[in-house]
Formats: C-alpha cells, structure tokens, sequence
C-alpha cells in the first residue's frame, strides 16, 4: 500500500487533449469516466443530479477521484449557460438518460454530429423495457446472473456489488475510445447506446450453449463447485477460508500423497467423473485434511504440488489484503478534499509501458474544478474548428489485424469484441486446437461455445516448438497491429516472443498480455482460474451466502479481464497513432477484479437485499428481511401463495425496487432480449450456429457479428498463399 501525491501531466497519454463531460447519473457512467480519466482525458464531474438509484453518490470519492468537479444548480439561469458552454466544448458527453432528469432540459438537445454522446441505460433505446431506470440488482435479476450464483441446495444470491455497472462502464469506455478514432480520421461524432441488459446478458455465454441449441436440461447453481471436475470449491482452514481446484487426475493422485490418503487414488475416486459422482465424499475428505492446517500451510503444500488454490482474500480495514495487490501497487490512500479523510482508492489496472493508466491522486471537492473549466472553457485554441464532415462508413478498427494465442474465455472474448468493430483477427491455435473447442454441445466436433466465443476470426494452426511454425509467427507480427495473448507469464518469450523482441520484429505492434496475477508478480507461474482470481481479490468475500464466500456464477474475473483487454488495446492504438509506438500491456485479473471490489472499500455500507420464495420461483427486493417480512405480513399472505409478478407489485406500491429472479431459460426467450437481438443464428458452409451480439452499440459506425469460427486450421493456405508476409511451409 503506497501514498500518491501529485497526479502528473496526461502529456503523451492515450487521450490527451481529450474533454469529457460526465453528467451520467450511474455508476456505468461514472466507471466510463474514471478510465477515460486514467487514460489522460479531462473528465468534468458534474455533481447536483438525481440520485434516485443510490449508487454513484453514495460512492462519491471512488466516482469523482481523478476528475473535476462543477456543481451545477439547474434553477439557476448562469449555471445553465455554463453547463450548454461546457457541452459544446466537450469531445465526449456521458449521459444516464433514464436517470438523469434534473438536466433533462438541458441535455435533451445534445447533438452527436461534433462529438460523441454515450448514454448507459438500463435497457438501451429500443424494446419493451427501454427508458425503465432499474437497477443493478434489478437488472442482475432479469439477466440470470443471482439465478446462476450460490449453492445448488440453496436460494439464489444477489452480488451485493454493482458488477454488471461495472462492466457496462468498462465497455462503454472502449466503445468511446472505439468512436474517438472514428472521429479522428472523419471528424464526425456519434451516438453510443450502452444498455446494462445487454452486457448482463453477454456474461451468461458460459451457460448459454445447451440452451441456444434446444436442450431442455435446466441450468443448475454449483455454488463454488465445477460442474464438471472435482475437488472444486472452499474449505475452512484454522485461521480462514481456501479456495482448492484440482485440474486434472494427476493432480488428485499428488494431492492424494499430501494428504496421505492412498486409497483415495483408486476407485471410485481415481478419476475426475468418479469424483464429480461422489463429490460430498470427495468435499467431506479435504475438508477433514484441510481443517486441521493453517491457510499458509495448506498453500504451501499445494503451490509445490502445482494445484491451484488460493485463500479468501478478505476485505477488511477499508481494502483488500492482499501482498501481490500492493506488489503491484493497485491500494492507494489519498485525502478526500470533501471531508479531509484518508481514503482508499483503487490504483489503475491498464499497465500499460508507454502510456500507463494514471492513477488518481486526488477526490476533489464538489465544485473545487470551477476555476478550471471556464479557464477550458477561455481556451479558444484548444478546439479544432469545425470542417466538413466524412460520412462515417468504415468501422472503427478497419485494416486492422490482430494476431490471437489465446484460450479459455478472457483472450477470445476480447478478441471476439475488436472483430466485431471490423478489425481482421487471426487465432493461432495448437495442433489439437484451442482447449474450449470441443466443449459440449458440439456440431460435427465444433463446441457451440467456442464457435460463438471466436466469431469473425480466422484460424491457423501453428506449433510454435518448430522452428519453421515460430518463423511463421515472426513474419505475422511484422504484418501485426497488435498482438494479444494469455498463456502463463513467460511461457511466449520462452518460445522467442518476449515483449523486447516482439518490439523488434515491429516497434509499432502493440503486445497484449491477459494473466491471472500480471507479469511481474510475486506469484510467477502459479496457477491461476478465474475462481482463483474471484477468491484472492476479495470479490468472494463480498458475495457471501450464508455465512460462506460464495464466487459469482458468472466467470466475473475472466469477463472483466476480456473488456479492460478491448479497452487498452483500444488506448494503445489511439496513443500509437499519435505516436507511430507500439507498446507492452501487463493486465492482471487480480487487479482489475480487485478494482471491482472498490464500492466496498472504506467500509462503505453495501445495499439490503433479501430474497422471496413465491409459487413459481424467486422475487429479489432491494430491502432487509424484516422489512419484507413486514410488508408481506400487512397482505396477511406468505410469499409462497404469491407468483413471482404479485410480489413484485407489492413491492413497487411500497416503493421497494424488486424484480423476479429468471432463469437462463426465461432470459434467452425474454421479449427484451428479441428486441435488442442479443443472439440470432447464421448458416456457414450448411451448418447453423447461434451467435451472440456485441453490447457495444455504436451507433453510426455499429459492430458486425457475421460469421462463426471457422474449422480448425482452414485459413492455413489461404494466408500462407496470399500474405507475402508469412513463409512457404
């Protein structure tokens, strides 16, 4: 843990010179703004609107650290005029349009033909439920994610954290980055509809596949099991909480040594399916090994034995403890000019060698940025006069190409999202391919997951341990813009790939690398799951489900760790553009996990949540159980004679927010889902596929996801053939 003073100069950052005027109400915006401070925008705060969900001010020193603060008075007529002078001069507008409605008046005639407005909603602008101001946990409700977390045996668990704002914030900030470069190259703004509906749906992909192909088999809670490996899941320690996953059959049979269980080697646990079948024996045997050891002992034993683990990062005195955190120096305290208190803010995740996210050094007061905006404001120069517009066709990342070694979720997610904005993305696989393309269901050996997780790429097979497959590679990376990785740390510069030599292959290739605890580490080469990560960033601690750390159903760490890749890789091409530089990008998703868990720093009080059994499944209310367990007293009617709807309209009378928790199933044949088309099928080569849309909605250049990812291989000739860069094999 470290003390910061000055903020420095954003000279030479990504965006430099670049104005944004934050009036979003949500905490969606005030995410999109924080990493568009990081990466060197002037961001203006402005503070004196609605705060009817009771999110981004109750959190205010996380909201407005790094920015400038203007209070604006809407009663008053001065107030007004400089907000209208503010808008005109800034290069990004974020809104909450269907929160914001102390501005309304002012900002309904915001025009996106000079700049860029991004509005974060809770469902966008169009379908049944468009201009609705749910919430969070409203949305977390309606989009399967508490259906999908806790235990099989137990009720569904809201995640007391705003992480779906969280990652529409994180998207948006790539979405605006994405429409910066459009603006550089047509001097054309446009308009950017970021829905929290959508980028919840986007997060269920993992859960998707048997659904999407017909099967009626209901998707079950695990709470932190695998649904298809064992041992997986907490134990207690003497002093703590521990997260264990054994891998693989050769890691149980090491394991089994440790704990000095021979018999546990053979059946009906010597393989993983037999484990799966006996899962509470096999839970019931580490816990009784477990229970009896220290959480330092027991990791010890299992870091030499190379079994993934990772104890229960707790979040206590006001941040996460944690040594590879302030390793990495991700913990940061600085004074909140608002009230004088030390505060603990998160450090930046976007390492980035060239131009680094900078990490805010100051909370200002409300209004302490006045001065400053009409000195912006005075600063005549500082504004492109306007030129004739370039209609804006091209999409944002056009001519583009990406080279991907990547695998699993986080990389082919990022990837899968840059494609979407038309840049050309070539997947290097293995020999055997990628280890999610057989995942089930499968269509002629093509996993429905991997195919809709990879669309709109092209794949080639290399194996990188021969030398004529790594001069391959070389002669790609001469061709690359950037190049986008997450093998373990060190493994690609064993092969010849490390970030000094890929510089000098093509000094303007921006080099990507995703890991569980991010290059320079004091955790090098241990094993990292996203569960691994949900559990050492404190993120398990806050999702609790009685009384046990309970990770999240969604895989949060490796779906965060797949947008804050889009947006640096977005950043470093927007610096490189200025600059003709490449860049290395070190991303860790303990960091940015460890970023999400901030609105539960500095013992802020989390929201009452309590949820309802009815007849036909489950209500969450946005209050504590007594208070629902009076309201429901007043009906004289226990919550079990009540379908999930009459509830939620009790609720809603007493102006208690509450939404039916639905299923994955419910939330696929949603009429919002159909609406905004968040999946739809195409026909490749006489075969149909399901694919998933982008949420970044830009709207004068939109993303397009046409294609699934092709056979194993298919593009070899055609690129050996017609790429001059790349060698005869």
């Amino acid at each position: 843990m470290t003390e910061t003073a000055g903020q420095g100069d954003a000279t030479g950052l990504a965006l430099s010179g670049v104005i944004v005027l934050e009036l979003g109400g949500r905490i969606g915006a005030g995410v999109c703004g924080s990493l568009l401070a990081q990466l060197g925008a002037t961001v203006i705060l402005v503070e004196g609107g609605d705060d009817r969900l009771g999110g981004k001010w109750r959190r205010r020193a996380a909201c407005a650290a790094g920015k400038v603060s203007l209070k604006i008075d809407a009663s008053e007529a001065a107030d007004c005029d400089l907000l209208r002078n503010v808008i005109e001069r800034s290069d990004v507008v974020l809104l909450s349009s269907d929160t914001d409605h102390a501005f309304a008046e002012l900002t309904g005639s915001i025009t996106e033909r000079d700049r860029i407005v991004c509005d974060v909603t809770a469902y966008g602008r169009d379908g049944p439920l468009a201009g609705q101001d749910d919430s969070e946990w409203q949305i977390q409700a309606l989009t399967g994610i508490v259906e999908t977390t806790g235990s099989g045996e137990g009720r569904p668990t809201p995640i007391p954290l705003p992480i779906v704002e969280y990652m529409t914030g994180v998207y948006a900030a790539g979405a605006v980055v994405a429409a910066l470069r459009v603006k550089n190259s047509t001097d054309r703004g446009q308009f950017i509809d970021m829905a929290l509906y959508d980028c919840g749906f986007g997060s269920m992909a993992t859960f998707l596949p048997r659904i999407l192909t017909g099967s009626v088999e209901p998707i079950r809670r695990v709470g932190n099991r695998h649904a298809m490996i064992a041992p997986w899941n907490v134990y207690r320690a003497t002093d703590g909480w521990i997260l264990v996953c054994v891998g693989s059959d050769g890691q149980w049979q090491r394991l089994s040594e440790i704990m000095h269980r021979p018999e546990l080697r053979n059946p009906p646990f010597a393989k993983v399916a037999d484990r799966v079948a006996n899962v509470s024996d096999v839970d019931a045997a580490m816990q009784a090994w477990i229970g009896k050891l220290t959480i330092d002992a027991c990791m010890t034993l299992l870091n030499e034995a190379q079994i993934a683990c990772g104890p229960i990062v707790r979040i206590a005195d006001g941040y996460p403890h944690e040594p590879n955190l302030d390793h990495r120096d991700m913990i940061k305290r600085i004074v909140d000019q608002a009230n004088g208190l030390d505060t603990f803010v998160a450090g930046s995740p976007l390492r980035m060698d060239a131009s680094p996210g900078r990490t805010p050094s100051v909370i200002p007061a409300p209004d302490s940025g006045r001065e400053q905006v009409h000195r912006l404001l005075a600063d005549k120069g500082a504004r492109r006069p306007k030129a004739e517009h370039t209609a804006a066709k091209a999409p944002a990342l056009a001519g583009i190409r990406i080279v991907e070694i990547g695998h699993y979720t986080t990389v082919p997610l990022s990837t899968r999202m840059l494609a979407s904005l038309g840049a050309e993305v070539i997947k290097i696989e293995p020999p055997e391919g990628e280890a999610t393309r057989p995942w089930p269901p499968t269509q002629a050996g093509q996993g429905y997951f991997f195919t809709y997780m990879n669309s709109d790429k092209r794949s080639i097979v290399l194996d990188l341990r021969k030398d004529a497959d790594a001069a391959i590679l070389r002669d790609l990376i001469k061709t690359a813009d950037v190049l986008i990785e997450n093998l373990k740390p060190g493994a690609l510069a064993k092969r010849g790939f490390s970030a000094a030599e890929v510089a000098a292959l093509n000094p303007r290739t921006v080099l990507c690398s995703v890991s569980g605890f991010g290059a320079n580490s004091l955790y090098a080469g241990r094993p990292a799951y996203d569960s691994v990560i949900q559990a050492m960033s404190g993120l398990m601690d806050m999702a609790q489900s009685d009384g046990v750390p309970m990770k999240t159903g969604i895989s949060t760490a490796d779906l965060l760790g797949a947008e804050m890749a889009v947006l640096a890789v977005l950043a470093a091409l927007a610096h490189r553009d200025r600059t003709g530089r490449g860049q290395y990008i070190d991303l860790s998703m303990q960091d940015i996990a460890a970023w999400l868990t901030e609105p539960a720093w500095n013992d802020t009080d989390l929201p009452a949540l309590s949820m309802a059994a009815c007849s036909d499944g489950f209500v969450l209310a946005e209050c504590d159980a007594d208070r629902l367990g009076a309201m429901k007293a007043d009906r004289s009617r226990s919550e079990f004679d009540m379908k999930r709807d009459d509830l939620v309209a009790i609720l809603k009378e007493s102006n208690v927010r509450a939404a039916p928790v639905l299923s994955v199933r419910e939330v696929v044949a949603a009429p919002q889902t159909a609406a905004r088309r968040l999946w739809f099928t195409v026909t490749e080569d006489g075969a149909s596929w399901p694919l998933l849309a982008s949420p970044l909605r830009l709207t004068g250049t939109p993303p397009a996801v046409r294609k699934p990812m092709p056979a194993l291989g298919k593009d070899n000739q055609s690129l050996i053939r017609h790429d001059r860069a790349l060698s005869a094999t």
